[in-house]
């Protein structure tokens, strides 16, 4: 693949992510969607393997709707990059584990399309009208994890959209409460409002060693929490999860917004606050969802539950197409879901068949 193809293609991306939803239009995403579809087929192995499998090829591909979709346990296995992996500029891995060969990887050799997915989407969906506010920040730095995908978008948020006065409130992989009191102190003191940040398991821990702690943020205030608890924490129902929130902070449930998003994604899906759960998500213009039915491929109608398939043009290097391992419905118009939680029983089965299938088509890749 040659460097002016890679060029171009970057700034046809980035020409598409800064035009207005209005102007970007389906029929070009769907050009590029197909665009990216051959250039990740000519360039990276294990995927082209895996088509081949299916039986299937970019000329076949009439729409973005009929491009492969690779399980995420793929990145688990396999070097899925167009690009020469050991030139990445970062390498983003999945938690879950100690073991780094167990752990997936997304190669970026450049963060420049990462990083105006995430601002120009945070942007839209969490900053709206303003053009920054006091962020307190509850997860590492990106120095403390280099292959932190979640560490890189929290950095982003407070670069991009943070104050001054903005700052981390972990401490050596702990909350440090004293730090999180002072700065709420000093918002109340300001009287201007603050957005809190973090991972989910980081505000259930802060729930947890709360006691009787005087937490109120000052009127206006957002919460952005992200990511699952599986593992990291205890298991706490969305709705409880989200009336503590607002009861520890003072924060509306409808000021309370989750961001969902993947390793193996370079997009960010947002709510419009947890006033009720499931609330609906939505991403920008460059990313689409679809749910699908994942022991035929077909897709599943709106309403009913399937599992979800991400189209996200960001994912220029990697694949555009993955198959997760979460159920959700999409709404009538194809642009929203909520989530319902993880697959089991045949619908676990399904994305198990669909990993065992590219792992068997990557051992043939050449």
């Amino acid at each position: 693949m040659t460097i002016e193809v890679h060029k171009r293609l970057q700034q046809e991306l980035v020409s598409y992510m800064t035009a207005s939803p209005e102007q970007a239009g389906e029929e070009e995403f769907n050009r590029l969607a197909l665009e990216l579809y051959r250039y990740q087929y000519e360039g990276n192995a294990p995927f082209r393997a895996y088509c081949r499998r299916q039986g299937k090829s970019p000329r076949m591909a009439g729409s973005w709707r009929d491009i492969p979709a690779v399980p995420i346990q793929a990145f688990k296995h396999s070097t899925l990059s167009t690009n020469n992996p050991d030139q990445a500029e970062a390498i983003f891995m999945t938690s879950g584990t100690t073991d780094p060969q167990a752990r997936g990887k997304h190669y970026h050799p450049s963060l420049a399309v990462y990083d105006l997915s995430m601002s120009t989407a945070f942007r839209q969906y969490v900053m709206q009208e303003r053009s920054r506010i006091r962020m307190g920040i509850l997860f590492p730095r990106p120095d403390e994890l280099p292959n932190s995908s979640l560490a890189h978008y929290l950095s982003l948020a407070a670069r991009d959209f943070g104050s001054e006065s903005s700052q981390y409130l972990i401490r050596d992989g702990v909350i440090d409460l004293s730090a999180l009191q002072e700065w709420i102190s000093e918002a109340r003191g300001a009287g201007e409002p603050v957005m809190l940040l973090g991972a989910t398991f980081s505000f259930i821990h802060a729930l947890d060693a709360a006691g009787d702690s005087d937490w109120r943020l000052p009127a206006g205030s957002l919460l952005l929490d992200t990511g699952g608890i599986k593992g990291r924490s205890r298991d706490l129902d969305p709705d409880v999860f989200y009336t503590s929130l607002q009861e520890r902070f003072a924060v509306d449930r409808s000021r309370c917004l989750n961001m969902y998003g993947m390793t193996e994604l370079s997009t960010q899906y947002y709510d419009a606050g947890n006033a009720q759960t499931p609330a609906w998500k939505s991403g920008p213009h460059w990313i689409r969802p679809r749910t699908i039915d994942p022991l035929t491929g077909a897709d599943v109608p709106p309403g009913q539950r399937g599992i979800l398939v991400h189209c996200d043009l960001a994912n220029w290097n990697a694949v555009t197409t993955i198959l997760t391992e979460d159920v959700a419905i999409l709404a009538e118009d194809g642009r929203h879901f909520q989530l319902l939680g993880r697959a089991e029983g045949s619908e676990a089965r399904g994305c198990s068949l669909a990993a065992e299938s590219f792992r068997a088509a990557a051992g043939t890749a050449r």
